[in-house]
């Protein structure tokens, strides 16, 4: 059955902030971006899921997709919204609240598969924080995306980013003025590889574990993605946060092929 959906129109101060994004990026790192959207997939219904390494990731990705010709609308922590100038503009842009540890976080993949259903594309993190695992690998992810895909239908392209941890420090904004500054002196590289879309090997969310086995083939596929973005760090990065913590609780363990 043809479904017709009703392309989302990013605002102009999106579309501005698309462009100083990039800018913004392009004084402090060397982005490098690989990898493509399929054309009828750049204005959706379509569903990126990056991986999150640093609190420099979002205007990566955001700058990463400008060079594609792509307006994603993010899923964010809802203490963005509360900020005075920052709130009200993501509000009038087009992106989806998340309130974390709250009963209203349902509401948010409501509101993400009513954007995705209506033609929009949507970037989520679907390790659902900052990732602690010590490698910095993709760690094991919570069920939105999934969810959010099987409800809607939507193919999902796994975007893998690495780089963005030199930038900005794990505590940001405590540390955030001495990492800028050794960025606009070191200019380091930032990677962003767009993939091939997720067979996420289920139809449907209804049948049991079937969010959960897709969450770990879009984990898989992230994984697969940002390998060759680090090929001389396979184990360890280089570049050490003595701020970021470990957390092995969440380690992926990668399905058999």
């Amino acid at each position: 059955m043809n479904t017709t959906y009703a392309t989302w129109q990013p605002p102009l101060i999106w579309r501005g902030a698309l462009l100083l994004a990039r800018a913004l990026v392009g004084l402090l790192a060397r982005l490098e971006v690989t990898g493509d959207v399929p054309a009828h997939l750049r204005r959706g219904p379509l569903v990126l899921a990056a991986n999150h390494i640093s609190p420099f990731d979002p205007l990566v990705m955001v700058a990463a997709c400008q060079t594609r010709r792509i307006a994603p609308r993010i899923m964010a922590t809802a203490g963005l919204f509360r900020a005075p100038l920052l709130g009200p503009a993501m509000r009038h842009a087009g992106h989806i609240r998340v309130d974390r540890g709250t009963s209203a976080v349902h509401q948010a993949l409501d509101d993400a598969a009513t954007a995705v259903a209506r033609g929009s594309v949507i970037l989520i993190y679907p390790e659902g924080r900052i990732g602690l695992d010590p490698g910095m690998w993709p760690e094991r992810g919570k069920t939105g995306a999934a969810r959010l895909a099987l409800a809607c239908g939507a193919p999902v392209v796994p975007v893998a980013q690495w780089g963005a941890h030199e930038v900005l420090p794990y505590q940001a904004p405590r540390g955030m003025l001495r990492g800028v500054a050794r960025s606009l002196w070191r200019r380091p590289v930032i990677r962003v590889h767009f993939g091939a879309p997720v067979d996420l090997g289920e139809s449907t969310a209804a049948s049991p574990g079937a969010a959960r086995r897709a969450t770990d083939r879009i984990i898989d596929a992230l994984t697969d993605t940002l390998a060759p973005l680090r090929p001389d760090e396979p184990d360890l990065p280089r570049h050490v946060d003595p701020g970021r913590p470990s957390d092995l609780s969440r380690v992926h363990r990668r399905r058999s092929a």
